[in-house]
């Protein structure tokens, strides 16, 4: 040991017994002993790089590897590799990577390796490079992984809050056949079309959400701004209001008083409803009154067609086994109806059963759909009749999304004509009584 130095297990003092760094972190291991037992333990290394080697050195068959948190030097917790990830990206480790940095991080990488690029490279280059603090901290956290021998895919799959298993499992077989730049952009493509797909639809909603605002501005303003000026003008002339002119100044009065209240239970009622259907069981109820609804339910069958056939069909492309691709189709099924009714297809396919017999018994999936999925299979083209399936149900979805903007907004539109158009009967009709009460009494 150097002259001043004292060096531990966990950490080394200098100068006076000041803690600088801590160089050793802990690691808990899941593996199997060269006689096949499976066992979790822990184990202290500089690094997960290094832990792998001593595991390796063991004999043991490692199957996952965690970095526990270590104490910091004011005693706080921070893991090793959030403060080697901190030190090198010059960014807080509270910068934490979301869904939305999927498809940018996807994008940079295919123009780097579509250039010649190594994946381990482009990921090395893109943690240097990138500005926008989320995707840098995501490419950086990456590559150190890489750095220390992981795969892309295992890298990938240590952010499940970025990327699902679908997109692991994908880049794992493009790995795996060597075809990873074809895997990137069609996995590109298809999360730019959930992207627009999306678009698409906050757009639809704009408009009628648009519309349901100003509509309720310029009720307030009648009902809270004109009426009461309105109402002291015909009090004053001590005329009878006819009975529409009532209940609008009872409405109006109501509102004043108790209006809040009123708010205040709406909002109640609808906060309570959505954390129930947030619930499992609230979902899967929720999801099943949905599909009974005339404009909605169509409109889900059709996303549920577009998910199923846009995810297997990239799955299968992809070289993804067709168990483990319909499993992960599964997850994509966002109407939990349909994929119970999925799961059950998918088991009866497992079992032997033409995948278009099995869609069939559900009961969900439209016939057309069905007959398309038949010829496939007899054909040996399944992909490309799920292609097909998804560029027609993508147009259909387009045309729902248009007609509930039609439909939507000619019905606020037609809520607030109604009202403005009782409010101005209310007052011509009163205007006018009170007016011949005044003749008739002069």
């Amino acid at each position: 040991m150097g002259a001043g130095c004292r060096h531990r297990a966990y950490s080394w003092k200098c100068c006076g017994g000041s803690e600088l760094i801590t160089p050793m972190a802990r690691f808990a291991y899941s593996a199997r002993d060269p006689a096949g037992q499976s066992l979790t333990a822990e184990i202290d290394a500089p690094t997960r790089k290094d832990a792998l080697r001593l595991l390796a050195a063991r004999g043991l068959q490692v199957t996952s590897v965690t970095e526990q948190v270590a104490a910091s030097a004011k005693g706080g917790k921070k893991s090793i590799a959030a403060a080697r990830l901190e030190k090198s990206t010059g960014l807080s480790s509270a910068v934490t990577p979301r869904r939305a940095e999927r498809l940018p991080f996807f994008e940079s990488l295919y123009d780097l390796t579509s250039s010649g690029l190594s994946a381990g490279e482009a990921v090395r280059l893109l943690s240097t490079r990138i500005k926008e603090p989320r995707l840098r901290t995501l490419c950086a956290g990456i590559w150190e992984r890489i750095s220390e021998g992981s795969p892309l895919s295992r890298a990938l799959g240590a952010y499940p809050e970025v990327f699902d298993s679908g997109n692991v499992n994908l880049i794992q077989a493009g790995e795996a056949t060597g075809s990873l730049n074809d895997t990137l952009a069609r996995l590109i493509s298809h999360l730019v079309e959930e992207r627009e797909l999306r678009s698409q639809l906050i757009a639809a909603l704009a408009y009628p959400i648009g519309m349901i605002f100003v509509s309720g501005g310029v009720v307030l303003f009648f009902m809270f701004f004109l009426l009461p000026r309105l109402q002291g003008l015909l009090t004053s002339l001590r005329g009878k209001m006819p009975i529409s002119t009532q209940i609008l100044m009872w409405t109006a009065d109501f509102s004043l008083h108790y209006g809040i209240f009123v708010v205040a239970g709406l909002v109640f009622a609808v906060v309570s409803f959505w954390r129930w259907r947030a619930t499992e069981a609230g979902r899967i109820t929720t999801d099943a009154w949905l599909l009974r609804l005339p404009l909605l339910g169509p409109f889900a069958v059709a996303q549920t067609v577009l998910a199923f056939s846009q995810t297997l069909s990239v799955l299968l492309e992809n070289g993804i086994t067709a168990a483990e691709a319909l499993r992960m189709t599964e997850k994509q099924i966002g109407n939990r109806t349909h994929r119970a009714a999925f799961n059950q297809a998918t088991a009866r396919v497992l079992e032997g059963e033409a995948l278009s017999v099995s869609l069939a018994r559900t009961g969900c999936f439209p016939d057309l759909v069905l007959d398309r999925l038949a010829i496939g299979e007899n054909t040996g083209n399944v992909v490309p009749s799920l292609k097909e399936v998804a560029r027609a149900y993508r147009k259909i979805i387009s045309n729902h999304l248009n007609v509930f903007t039609k439909v939507i907004g000619s019905i606020v539109l037609g809520g607030v004509f109604a009202f403005v158009a009782f409010i101005a009967f209310s007052i011509v009709s009163a205007v006018f009584q009170v007016s011949a009460s005044f003749n008739i009494g002069r």
